[in-house]
């Protein structure tokens, strides 16, 4: 048992007029239902920094299904770990039940029951990654210290009681925000062999923050860096694709560049990586600190051609229907899932440019090129990596005064 430090409302920043209302509404109706409840995670460590959170989670002793018998409004998720989502409109408050970590006892036997056959291994082998044994199933419910312990790194695992106004720190993570460092829970070689996908978190949160690597996360990161090559394909997409619409994908990229993660993840970027390659990402950050969260114009297509077009050139020469749906339409990133839609999108957006930059296209010409899928992300992209401020205003006008929505 670990005594938390307890931080009272006269030592922290932390206003409940700073929390999302929804998420207050769940928090007290749980206590009043005699359950611990407490907001979690990346949102108490935002509020901690004067940042604005985007999400704001909630952890608590009710079981997922006593969440539910709670909340009309809740729907139940997830395989491995059931989740609460209860719904406001469309907002969603995640509530997640607090979590220790499996026994090595139960985790052996849970490996062994879940263990992969042998044509699971054959497939892992044809697609040139090493099969993991999948991690336990982890519906093994426990306290807030449990809770607190299995989570990532400290400055995620900070706990703020609505009933007190207090943050409760089991971890040492209030030290460690005020320290600006990135330090693990626990032995961070074995978190990381756990989850691969955490290195990568590491690094991000390093750039987003402006925080530092703890020393003992670097040396683990050097040493567990192949661990990637068991990582899901999709997820590491999803994180990619998540820290291109950052507002620091240079940063984030830098480090993982530096960390030999970037490597691991796209081989065919961390080699390329030119000065061309960091003047695009500085631009994409660019246009998204203009926006308080990533707006729905940073598309796939749009964070695929910042990150690729700089040091993987597409071809734009027209092609045959069936050649265009081939493999993943040209650009290879390593192991990962590139969406042939994204690159269509990206092909299409790219091939309308020259029209875009035309002053003397014929009005006929103007509207046909308006009405195109892409046409959209072609002015987004004219945006960001265009120098022409006088044909970004004029198709932004034509847009505007032809009723197209060109965010």
């Amino acid at each position: 048992m670990v005594e938390p430090l307890v931080v009272p409302r006269a030592d922290h920043p932390i206003s409940r007029r700073q929390i999302d209302p929804d998420a207050l509404r769940v928090l007290y109706r749980l206590r009043q239902f005699d359950h611990v409840a407490y907001l979690v995670g990346g949102g108490v460590r935002d509020l901690l920094l004067n940042r604005r959170p985007k999400d704001f989670d909630v952890g608590t002793s009710a079981h997922p299904y006593e969440v539910k018998r709670i909340f009309r409004n809740c729907w139940i998720i997830g395989r491995r770990f059931r989740l609460a989502h209860v719904k406001f409109g469309p907002k969603t408050i995640e509530v997640a039940t607090f979590r220790r970590l499996a026994a090595a006892r139960e985790s052996t036997q849970q490996l062994k029951q879940e263990s992969p056959g042998p044509a699971d291994d054959a497939e892992a082998s044809a697609r040139g990654r090493r099969r993991r044994p999948p991690l336990p199933r982890e519906n093994t419910f426990g306290t807030a210290e449990e809770d607190a312990f299995r989570r990532d790194f400290t400055i995620n695992a900070l706990f703020y009681d609505v009933g007190t106004f207090a943050v409760i720190d089991y971890v040492g993570g209030m030290a460690d925000l005020r320290d600006g460092l990135i330090r693990s829970i626990g032995d961070p070689d074995e978190r990381f062999v756990e989850d691969p996908v955490r290195m990568v978190r590491a690094v991000s949160f390093a750039a987003r923050l402006d925080f530092r690597l703890d020393p003992a996360v670097r040396r683990a990161i050097a040493r567990r860096g192949g661990e990637l090559a068991a990582a899901a394909p999709a997820r590491l997409i999803e994180e990619l694709y998540k820290i291109l619409r950052s507002g620091v994908a240079a940063r984030t990229c830098r480090g993982l560049l530096e960390t030999g993660l970037l490597v691991r993840i796209v081989p065919e970027i961390a080699r390329g990586a030119s000065p061309a390659f960091w003047r695009s990402l500085d631009a994409l950050d660019t246009y998204r600190a203009r926006f308080p969260d990533a707006p729905p114009s940073l598309t796939n297509a749009i964070l695929l051609g910042s990150l690729t077009t700089p040091v993987l050139p597409l071809d734009l020469t027209p092609r045959r229907k069936e050649e265009a749906a081939s493999a993943n339409g040209g650009i290879t990133l390593g192991q990962l899932p590139v969406a042939r839609r994204d690159v269509a999108q990206l092909r299409q957006l790219l091939v309308l440019q020259p029209r875009l930059a035309d002053p003397a296209l014929p009005l006929r010409a103007q509207r046909a090129v308006m009405r195109r899928a892409a046409f959209g992300d072609a002015v987004t992209w004219l945006e960001i990596h265009g120098g022409d401020a006088d044909a970004r205003s004029r198709w932004r006008a034509l847009a505007s005064a032809g009723g197209v929505a060109a965010e």
